[in-house]
């Protein structure tokens, strides 16, 4: 029996350091990858202004019976991309809320499963040398649970490597 008590004990210890250093954690979160691709601006940009073109690069277009919508404007500010489809890419809703054209596209992402968030997405254009560097940004609140989650998942790593996949799928399209 006292060793059971004494289980329990560090049990509840365990459990409460866990809640107590997911409190400690910031409450905004931004995670962000770049890339160099081998093209101007102007050729890169009409990928990221145009949500139908990114079903060419992007590295969230896991599944093929996926329901897909786009309303709004054919691209640009207005433009909406509405999808819903198996666990792994959940449900969810992109419209891009601002454009500097060649230079900065902005998003605004509403995802309602596996899980709800509601995230800024930035994509940012910089001329360098001969091409330029893109830089794929999202960021947003962090709650509670999310706290909890991302201390048992690595939810900036996980991002991040779609992130860099979709960069890289946008490179190969964008230096052809």
């Amino acid at each position: 029996m006292f060793t059971v008590a004494i289980i329990a004990i560090v049990v509840a210890i365990a459990i409460a350091a866990v809640l107590i250093f997911a409190a400690t954690k910031p409450d905004a979160f931004r995670i962000e990858r770049s890339i160099t691709i081998k093209s101007p601006p102007e050729k890169i940009f009409p990928l990221l202004d145009d949500l139908h073109a990114h079903s060419s690069w992007s590295p969230f277009e896991k599944d093929p019976n996926m329901k897909r919508k786009h309303s709004g404007t054919p691209r640009g500010t207005g433009s909406v991309y509405e999808w819903e489809g198996n666990r792994e890419v959940g449900k969810g809703r992109i419209a891009i809320v601002d454009t500097v054209p060649p230079s900065k596209v902005m998003l605004k992402l509403d995802m309602f499963t596996p899980f709800e968030a509601h995230n800024s997405v930035d994509f940012t254009l910089v001329p360098n040398g001969g091409g330029t560097n893109v830089i794929w940004g999202m960021q947003g609140k962090q709650p509670f649970m999310m706290k909890l989650m991302s201390t048992v998942i690595n939810c900036e790593k996980m991002v991040g490597r779609q992130f860099e996949e979709g960069l890289a799928k946008l490179k190969a399209i964008a230096e052809r």
